[in-house]
């Protein structure tokens, strides 16, 4: 009889630890999606400020253990969902933000104010060739579409409809087109290649940050951005 009490008591304080673990996990969980509802509302609200809406945000924290770094106010890095947004009041397929070095106050959890600041988060926003055409300024006329995986611009110059396959490259916050082929006479291939470079203007990106690299990717084109010091506000 005695041998079986340690037993009995052995597997009792096991199953008090599994549940008190589980309840641990539970509250933990808990706690995070509070936060992350919190933080998704926070990034609509500042987004907003740059005529970026969405039919809806999701934010995730990176990172192993909410609690631990909610106590230590920082977490390791957050990860930004906004679904079908709309950018300068056109349709974008979709952005996304990848967050790291976020300083959170821990009245986050009851939404008691305090500022979340982020020291870094790159940008993601996918768009189709159309979308990019309608939002873009600086060439009069100018339409974009991908051919055979290559970004082609169309335009007139000088009375001409020019059709070119061009690389898009970001200079001093424009995107210059370097042209490729192109159907346009030798005599105003010059003019057609000189109008491109100077490129066109988009909006200002999404929580004021600054375009780095525009790509083809499939049938979308995806503008990379970073923004540095980002604060985000209590709704």
């Amino acid at each position: 009889m005695g041998s079986r009490r340690p037993r009995r008591w052995f597997r009792r304080l096991v199953v008090t630890v599994v549940l008190l673990a589980l309840l641990g996990v539970g509250v933990d969980r808990a706690a995070e999606w509070v936060a992350e509802d919190q933080l998704a509302t926070r990034a609509q609200a500042e987004a907003a400020k740059y005529d970026v809406q969405s039919a809806g945000t999701s934010a995730k924290v990176e990172g192993f253990g909410f609690l631990p770094q909610l106590a230590r106010e920082k977490f390791d890095g957050i990860t930004l969902d906004m679904r079908e947004p709309t950018y300068s009041s056109v349709q974008a397929e979709d952005l996304s933000v990848a967050m790291t070095g976020v300083h959170v106050p821990r009245a986050l959890l009851t939404g008691d104010g305090g500022t979340v600041r982020v020291d870094s988060a790159d940008l993601t926003l996918r768009m189709s060739p159309d979308a990019l055409s309608k939002v873009a300024s600086g060439l009069d006329g100018l339409t974009l579409r991908i051919a055979d995986g290559r970004l082609e611009a169309r335009l007139e110059v000088r009375g001409v409809d020019v059709v070119a396959s061009v690389r898009p490259q970001v200079q001093n916050g424009r995107i210059g087109l370097v042209v490729g082929d192109t159907n346009v006479p030798t005599a105003l291939k010059d003019a057609v290649s000189s109008l491109l470079a100077r490129g066109i203007k988009v909006p200002q990106m999404p929580f004021g940050a600054s375009l780095r690299q525009v790509a083809v990717d499939g049938q979308s084109v995806v503008l990379t951005a970073t923004a540095t010091n980002l604060q985000l506000q209590a709704a």
